[in-house]
Order: structure tokens, then sequence, then C-alpha cells
């Protein structure tokens, strides 16, 4: 299994050699300070792209990773189903390897990463080329904590329950 650091020097090295990448930043549980490290985590990376299509066009790109196991490409399912799909401003390679690593590498059009660049609180930035990732605060997973509920919250929840409780007998 290749180390986490020749898993981010491929990244980055592979993001550097091509002008079309402007910027990589992460999320996810390597961003997370609180996450304790296993064999299992995933690298959750973006690259911020000048446009998609070229990558679309010739796949045999991902080929630079690794040696691919499985993969999923979700827009691709997604559009197949005939759901509402954006390959200009998003597509995503979810890439298992063959050493045991995986990659969930989507590629963002500088548009969309204008509009979503920092809504997800647990985001590293790893290059800017053009100065383009606005400053963040430290990463934090906060909003992935469970609270309370407040007393509409639980009540709709039990209401929800006592709804559909007969679909149980139902379906039996």
């Amino acid at each position: 299994m290749r180390t986490e650091k020749e898993m981010y020097d491929l990244i980055l090295g592979v993001a550097m050699c091509d002008e079309r990448v402007r910027a990589v930043y992460m999320n996810g549980s390597r961003a997370n300070p609180n996450v304790k490290r296993d064999l299992f985590q995933d690298y959750d990376i973006i690259y911020a792209v000048t446009e998609t299509a070229s990558f679309l066009r010739d796949p045999s790109w991902i080929s630079v990773f690794g040696e691919v196991l499985v993969m999923q490409e979700p827009e691709l399912m997604d559009h197949t189903l005939g759901k509402k799909t954006d390959f200009d401003t998003r597509y995503a390679y979810l890439m298992q390897f063959a050493d045991g690593n995986r990659i969930d590498l989507t590629l963002l059009s500088l548009l969309q990463l204008q509009k979503e660049y920092g809504e997800d609180a647990l985001t590293v930035p790893l290059l800017d080329k053009d100065g383009i990732l606005k400053p963040l605060g430290v990463p934090t997973d906060e909003e992935f904590w469970v609270k309370r509920p407040t007393q509409a919250q639980y009540a709709a929840c039990c209401n929800e329950f006592f709804w559909v409780a007969p679909y149980c007998a139902k379906g039996l």
C-alpha cells in the first residue's frame, strides 16, 4: 500500500503538471483533525479545473493514479438513469486501487468552485496556482455532531414513526 505521503505527492504532482487543474483541496475524514487515521480512509480530493470535457474525452488519464480495481462514476450513473446532470460543472471518479488506497476525485469547474468552496467546514486547501481559494478557518466537524432535537423536530419524528408503523403490519 502506498503511504500517505506517496499519495499526496501523486495527487499534487498530477495537478501541478496539468495546466487544466488550477487548485486542489480536500475534505472528508482526512481533513478532520479529530479522526484517527486508519487503513480504510479514502482521499476526498477536488480538482478545480478550467474545463471538464477534455478529461472526459480521454478517461485513460486516471491511470496515472494506479491500477483501478473498481470505479464508480456517479454523474455518469445518474445520467444513464435519466437524472439531471451537468458534466461541465462536476464529474467524479470514485476509485479503489489494487494497493488498497482509494481516491474520490471530483473535477469541479472554476465557476462551480466559486459557488461551493468552503461550504464544507472540513475543507483543507492543498494547492492554489492562481490564488482563487479563499482563506478558511481551521477544519471542524462540529456540523456533524449529534445535537438535541428541538421539541418540534422530536414531535415530527414521533408523528412520522406512528404514521408509517402500520405499513410494517401491512408488509408482513
